[in-house]
C-alpha cells in the first residue's frame, strides 16, 4: 500500500452482513476521523466515497465502484471523505479496516440522495433500505462548516471535534 501512497495504520477491523437493497451512508467521523480500506467477501456492492473536505478543489465530488467477491477490488476512503454502499446481491459481506476507532459521538452523515452530489446509485428497481439515521441525514449544503473536515487537517474547523 505504501507504494500506492497509502501510509495508514489500521486499528479496527469491521465485518457487516446486509441484504439486497440495504444502503448505508454516507458516513464520516470528525474528532476521530477514519480512513477505511474496504472489500467485499461475499456478494456485490456499489461503494461510494465523497470528498467533503472544506477547501478541497474536489469538494462534493464522488467516485463509485462495484466491489464483489468475484472481482476482488478494494477501495480506499481517506480521512475527510464520506463513505457509503448499496448491496446489489441477495446478501453481501462487507469488510473494512479503519485507521481509528468508531466513535458514535463523532459520527456524522450526509444524505445518500443529495441532489447536489447526484450520485448515480445503480438502484435498478431497488427501493433502498435505510436506517433511521440515514433517513434523517442532511444534504451536504445543509451541514455547518464546523461539522465538515478541513483540507488542512481532518478534524473540524473549530478544533473541538463538534
Amino acid at each position: 500500500m505504501e507504494l500506492l501512497g497509502i501510509h495508514q495504520s489500521f486499528v479496527q477491523d469491521n465485518h457487516s452482513r446486509s441484504g439486497r437493497g440495504v444502503l448505508r451512508g454516507l458516513h464520516y467521523q470528525l474528532g476521530q476521523p477514519q480512513a477505511k480500506l474496504v472489500r467485499v467477501t461475499l456478494g456485490r456492492v456499489f461503494d461510494v466515497v465523497v470528498d467533503i473536505r472544506r477547501g478541497s478543489p474536489h469538494f462534493g465530488r464522488w467516485t463509485g465502484h462495484e466491489l464483489s467477491a468475484d472481482n476482488h477490488l478494494m477501495l480506499f476512503a481517506p480521512e475527510g471523505f464520506a463513505h457509503g454502499f448499496l448491496v446489489l446481491s441477495e446478501v453481501a459481506e462487507f469488510q473494512y479496516k479503519c485507521s481509528d476507532f468508531y466513535s458514535p459521538a463523532e459520527e456524522r452523515a450526509i444524505a445518500w440522495d443529495d441532489p447536489d452530489l447526484a450520485i448515480a446509485w445503480p438502484l435498478e428497481g431497488l427501493e433502498p433500505l435505510l436506517s433511521d439515521k440515514d433517513l434523517r441525514a442532511p444534504r451536504l449544503a445543509e451541514v455547518e462548516a464546523a461539522d465538515l473536515p478541513d483540507i488542512s487537517g481532518t478534524g473540524s474547523g473549530s478544533g473541538s471535534g463538534e
